[in-house]
């Protein structure tokens, strides 16, 4: 009998030891899900950053719209979108959001012959090609803009996302801006009709990449570092002073160079003025509760990411194989400013 009892005992012991070592794993991990326009960055930042403390990023690129609805249903410690939601949205939902990076979509074609850079497109002939009306590359209007190109007499497929995407949001947005028939007809959103008999679609941006990686003749809207990590063929894009413009990160810049983010951080930054602007620019946001039923989980949100203001999150940002735009230091001071308003639930800032 005593013999049982230390048994139960000693079990007892190492259920409660392995419930406390289980808890504080819990408290060294954070969960995250959306964006995979920032996917490729969420994930380069959290390889460094639990090296340096044990913090483990568990994050799904899920796309914008999935992002959004699990941290409404606090499913994650944090949702990622790169359409930025409505000042009166986040405060019917209990939600705030803030910037990380800003970056550019960029559309990507599989044309045999034509190297990254040659072709020329404008917002016109391109919102044209998705609703079906420009069907092959060698329409009067493509060669208008590649007089000199040698385009072939073939089919244009374009390739479109599947699931609920804030690149899907920022495409069709610019889209909007330029092309009177698009906004009309099929309008914004992080998901759309697609008109085009001739389109295919792909999940996630990666998704999308390997469509047009695949299917010769075909054009899709990727974001930038999916472009240089696959060595993909890119489009110049005509903007809105005129200029034909290549995806980079003095482009993006120069997109973003408007934005008044002290006012809200509600920016679009498609179709921005600047002679050097890339016309399909946007910032990707975190979403949050402002009540935190989980402090320590959202406290090490916050950490993170405020290590991803720093400067080694900076330098990954900027890296060859990502190209993304770090925020001014001038507007991370705002969003930590921010940051007072997530809470717990006794109305106590969370500290980070």
């Amino acid at each position: 009998m005593l013999f049982s009892k230390s048994i139960h005992a000693g079990a007892l012991a190492v259920g409660l030891a392995l419930t406390a070592v289980a808890a504080g794993a819990s408290a060294q991990s954070v969960t995250g899900a959306g964006s995979t326009f920032a996917q490729p960055l969420y994930q380069k930042w959290a390889g460094d950053y639990n090296k340096i403390t044990g913090v483990k990023l568990n994050y799904q690129g899920v796309g914008s719209g999935a992002g959004i609805k699990q941290v409404e249903a606090k499913t994650v410690d944090f949702g990622a979108s790169d359409m930025p939601l409505a000042d009166k949205d986040l405060q019917a939902n209990n939600l705030v959001q803030f910037p990380t990076v800003v970056g550019g979509v960029a559309l990507a074609v599989n044309l045999p012959g034509v190297k990254p850079g040659e072709l020329k497109l404008d917002g016109q002939v391109l919102g044209d090609i998705y609703l079906g009306k420009v069907t092959k590359w060698s329409d009067p209007a493509i060669k208008a803009l590649n007089p000199t190109l040698n385009l072939p007499d073939a089919v244009i497929i374009p390739v479109n996302r599947t699931d609920g995407s804030g690149t899907t949001f920022l495409f069709t947005n610019y889209l909007s801006k330029v092309n009177a028939q698009w906004k009309s007809q099929v309008g914004f959103d992080t998901a759309v009709k697609w008109p085009s008999p001739n389109g295919i679609g792909g999940k996630g941006t990666a998704g999308v990449a390997a469509q047009v990686q695949n299917l010769p003749n075909s054009i899709g809207y990727v974001e930038y570092a999916y472009v240089k990590q696959n060595n993909m063929t890119y489009t110049l894009m005509r903007n809105a002073a005129g200029n034909f413009v290549t995806p980079d990160m003095d482009t993006f810049k120069t997109a973003a160079a408007g934005a008044d983010w002290s006012k809200t951080f509600n920016q679009v930054l498609t179709n921005q003025q600047g002679k050097d602007a890339w016309p399909i620019t946007g910032a990707t946001f975190i979403l949050m509760q402002k009540v935190q039923d989980k402090p320590a989980q959202a406290a090490n949100v916050l950490k993170f990411f405020n290590w991803g203001y720093g400067s080694a999150g900076d330098k990954i940002a900027q890296g060859a194989d990502l190209v993304f735009v770090p925020m001014p230091d001038a507007v991370k001071g705002v969003i930590r400013t921010s940051w007072g308003q997530i809470k717990d639930t006794s109305g106590k800032a969370i500290a980070y």
